[in-house]
């Protein structure tokens, strides 16, 4: 047994719903950094962390 396409997209109608087209890409990318985490919780070591792109822009503007 498995999840098919109508499921799937009952599941997705509701998620709009609930948390509106806006907020929607939020959701997903905390949903997404909390999966990275999980898993690298599991595999015991860190990734290395990124700098935000706004000090990215910033550094590099200091380098021109």
């Amino acid at each position: 047994m498995g999840i098919g396409f109508s499921e799937l997209a009952v599941i997705l109608v509701v998620v709009l719903i609930v948390f509106g087209a806006g907020k929607l890409p939020g959701v997903l990318g905390d949903l997404g950094k909390g999966v990275k985490a999980f898993k690298e919780g599991m595999d015991g070591e860190p990734a290395p962390k990124k700098k935000p792109a706004a000090k990215r822009k910033k550094a590099a503007k200091k380098g021109k």
